[in-house]
């Protein structure tokens, strides 16, 4: 279908477009079923795709405007979370077992996991052109990885998550877990699980503002450090998942950054539904967004 008739099916269904020329440019640049993501919550009629009275085309560009910013202002985040959780896996880690622990199967809860981890691992390893790597492969040969505070630096953050929660010594995992804020591992396990998946969501241009997350993090009621004092409502939306990155981030020290991009973002676009990604409606006189 051609884009003037994308256009025509659009108006035929009742949405207002306003600016044809506006709407063909971006229809030319955005795919008619990425932006149908925007769209679907103004239907009135999700079968025949109808859409509710006064719905208009300017403002699914400007919910897709906003869910990129969104996407980007977390990813940057993110970034500052996962070198904190990779350097202290790193020192933790091998402090009590060396240079090579990651190697040793048998400190390892499940085998199967370990197997595709370190079989990642391999992959990025074998694909990084990172100085360091490469400078250590001309001269060494042996052991066939080089040391944890090398190799770990170019695991992916889904294989780093998965070698911290499959990794059996307890006690350790949870010194990487109090370094973070958190008093127990199982909480971190949980957390950067879930930060993994959004994490992918924003590198691969997903949409994010209202996804339903499979994968939930585990909400303590109370924590070491300001944290929030409600409910979060539905724990499958976004916001418990941004309640843990602000938490994470104010536990290393660079949370203002972030508190104050998100509260920027949805006052400038405050047309968005903020309870489609569970805001409560008091969020911001929570410690953990009011500090």
């Amino acid at each position: 279908m051609d884009l003037p008739d994308q256009i025509a099916v659009l108006k035929s269904r009742g949405l207002i477009v306003e600016d044809d020329t506006f709407a063909l440019h971006k229809l030319d640049y955005i795919s008619y079923y990425r932006l149908a993501n925007y769209w679907r919550p103004m239907e009135a009629d999700k079968t025949a795709h109808q859409f509710k009275p006064g719905s208009r085309f300017e403002d699914i560009i400007r919910l897709y405007d906003f869910d990129m910013a969104l996407r980007s202002l977390i990813f940057s985040s993110i970034q500052h979370v996962e070198i904190a959780f990779r350097s202290q896996i790193i020192h933790c880690f091998s402090l009590p077992y060396g240079a090579f622990w990651f190697m040793d199967p048998a400190l390892f809860k499940n085998p199967s996991i370990y197997a595709r981890c370190i079989h990642s691992l391999g992959d990025e390893i074998n694909r990084t052109k990172e100085d360091f790597i490469v400078e250590h492969f001309t001269k060494y040969d042996v052991p066939a990885y080089p040391p944890a505070w090398k190799s770990l630096e170019v695991a992916s953050f889904g294989t780093l998550s998965k070698i911290y929660s499959n990794f059996s010594d307890n006690a350790v995992k949870k010194n990487v877990a109090r370094a973070l804020g958190l008093p127990q591992h199982i909480f971190l396990e949980s957390w950067m699980t879930s930060i993994a998946v959004l994490r992918n969501c924003c590198a691969h241009h997903a949409r994010t503002w209202n996804r339903v997350f499979s994968i939930k993090p585990q909400l303590p009621s109370k924590l070491p450090n300001a944290w929030i004092t409600g409910s979060v409502g539905s724990p499958s939306k976004l916001y418990p998942q941004l309640c843990c990155l602000q938490y994470l981030l104010n536990s290393i020290g660079v949370g203002v950054e972030f508190r104050k991009g998100l509260k920027a973002l949805l006052a400038m676009y405050s047309n968005v539904d903020t309870d489609a990604m569970g805001f409560p409606k008091n969020w911001m006189s929570d410690p953990l967004w009011s500090n």
